[in-house]
C-alpha cells in the first residue's frame, strides 16, 4: 500500500543524482571503484572512527563483526531483545546462539544493570558469552561506559550494531564507535541511505583488511582465482558509494531535521494523558531517526492498534514498535532474561512518520490524527465505549 505520508522516505537531492550519473559514465559499476574507498574515508571521519569497510548491507557487516569478533559455532552470544530480526539473525549465521536481554525503560535500549548480572552469572558457570551485539534503537545509544566495563572485565567482545543511530552521539562520540566494531546501515529507510549497504567500523587497520578480505570471497593473493578460506560477496558496489558519498555530505542537516521533527511531535503531543514519546537519556544525543509514542489504553480509552489504524486510514504510515525477539517464533526457546519492559514498550508503542522530508504541516497532521484518535473517548472516564472497568481495550498480548 502506498501513503500519502510514508514512516520514513528517502530524500534523494541532484548531488546524489550527479555522483551516480559520474559513476555509471565511469563504467565502474560493480564493487571495485574509487567511489567505495572514498565513501569508508568520507563516513569514517563524520562518526570519528579510524578505519571504515562498505558492505553490502548492514547485516552483512554485522555477519562480519562477528566473525572477526571470534564467535563460531555452539557460541552464545548476549543479544538485546528489542531491535530488529536482522540482528539475531547475523548470531546464527555464525552458528551461535542468541542470548535476549530486556530493556532499561530510561532509554528502551538494553539494561546495562541486566547485562552485568548475566555476565557474571555466566562467569562463576564457567560460561562466558562470546561476545555481546549492542543495538542503538531508534537513533539513540545505548549506555555503554557500564556495558563495556563489565564486557571488558571479562573479556566479552562488543559488537556495536548503530544500523539506527547514525549520527547520535554518545558522551560526544560518534554512534557506533563505542563498541570493539561497530555497524551502521544505509538502508533506504535511514538518514542517509546507498539504497542498500552498510559500513564495519573499527580501530584496527589489520581488522580492516580482514574485513574486506573476507567480504570479497576471500580471494588469495595469486594471477589465478585461488581460495583457501570461506568468503563473502559483501562489498559495497562502486554506483551505490556514490549515492552514498552524496546523501552523506548532508548528513548534518539530516539528522538536525530529524530531531526537529521529534520536537515538533513532543509539543503537539505534550498535552494528551496516556501518549509518551520515546525517552531519552542523559548519557548522549539521539539522532531521533524514527520519532516513537506509547499510549496507554487504561489512560487515552484507545489502543496503540486503533491509533495505527486511524492513521493508515488517513493515509499516513505508522507501524509497532519492534517485537520483543524473544517472542518471534523463530527464537522460540531461547534464553531470555527479563522481558516485561520491552513488552510492555512493544504492546503499546508505535513509530510515526519521520523522514528528512516531512513537513512542519505533515508533522502537525499526524499528531491531530493521533490526538483525534483519542478525542471521542475521553468523556467515557478513560474506557472505550463498552468496554467493563479494569479491561485494557484492544491492548496487543
Amino acid at each position: 500500500m502506498g501513503y500519502r505520508i510514508p514512516l520514513s522516505l528517502a530524500d534523494v537531492g541532484p548531488e546524489e543524482r550527479d555522483l551516480v550519473l559520474e559513476a555509471l559514465a565511469s563504467g565502474w559499476v560493480g564493487p571495485v571503484g574509487p567511489h567505495i574507498a572514498a565513501f569508508e574515508e568520507e563516513v569514517a571521519a563524520a562518526v570519528g572512527a579510524a578505519h571504515a569497510v562498505a558492505t553490502s548491507s548492514g547485516t552483512a557487516a554485522l555477519h562480519l563483526a562477528l566473525l572477526l569478533a571470534g564467535v563460531g559455532p555452539g557460541d552464545d552470544v548476549l543479544v538485546p531483545t528489542a531491535t530488529f530480526v536482522a540482528t539475531a539473525n547475523a548470531v546464527t549465521y555464525v552458528g551461535a546462539k542468541p542470548v535476549f536481554l530486556d530493556s532499561e525503560p530510561s532509554s528502551w535500549n538494553v539494561d546495562p544493570q541486566l547485562v552485568d548480572e548475566v555476565v557474571r552469572a555466566r562467569a562463576r558457570r564457567g560460561r562466558l558469552p562470546a561476545a555481546m551485539v549492542t543495538v542503538d534503537l531508534y537513533g539513540q545509544c545505548a549506555d555503554y561506559d557500564p556495558i563495556l566495563a563489565t564486557c571488558r572485565a571479562h573479556g566479552v567482545p562488543v559488537v556495536q550494531d548503530a544500523a539506527e543511530a547514525l549520527g547520535a552521539t554518545y558522551r560526544g562520540g560518534g554512534a557506533g564507535t563505542q563498541g570493539d566494531l561497530g555497524v551502521l546501515s544505509f538502508n533506504g529507510n535511514k538518514i542517509i541511505t546507498s539504497s542498500t549497504g552498510g559500513m564495519l567500523l573499527t580501530t584496527s587497520a589489520p581488522v580492516a583488511e580482514r574485513a574486506r578480505f573476507l567480504a570479497t570471497q576471500a580471494r588469495d593473493p595469486a594471477v589465478h582465482y585461488e581460495h583457501s578460506q570461506v568468503g563473502f560477496n559483501y562489498r559495497m558496489s562502486n554506483l551505490l558509494a556514490a549515492l552514498g558519498r552524496g546523501q552523506l555530505r548532508t548528513l548534518d542537516a539530516r539528522v538536525g531535521r530529524r530531531r526537529a521533527v521529534n520536537a515538533l511531535y513532543r509539543q503537539a503531543l505534550a498535552g494528551c494523558p496516556g501518549v509518551e514519546l520515546m525517552p531519552v537519556a542523559d548519557h548522549g544525543v539521539p539522532s531521533h531517526w524514527l520519532t516513537c509514542i506509547t499510549v496507554d489504553p487504561v489512560v487515552t480509552g484507545a489502543s496503540r492498534d486503533e491509533i495505527i489504524q486511524a492513521l493508515r486510514a488517513r493515509g499516513i504510515e505508522a507501524r509497532p514498535t519492534w517485537k520483543p525477539l524473544h517472542l518471534q517464533p523463530l527464537f522460540a526457546g531461547a534464553e531470555v532474561h527479563g522481558g516485561a519492559v520491552s513488552e510492555g514498550t512493544f504492546a503499546t508503542g508505535l513509530c510515526l512518520p519521520s523522514g528528512t522530508g516531512l513537513t512542519d504541516d505533515e508533522v502537525a497532521e499526524v499528531a491531530s490524527v493521533v490526538t483525534g484518535a483519542l478525542a471521542p473517548r475521553a468523556s467515557t472516564g478513560g474506557r472505550a465505549p463498552g468496554a467493563r472497568a479494569g479491561t485494557r481495550p484492544g491492548a496487543t498480548p
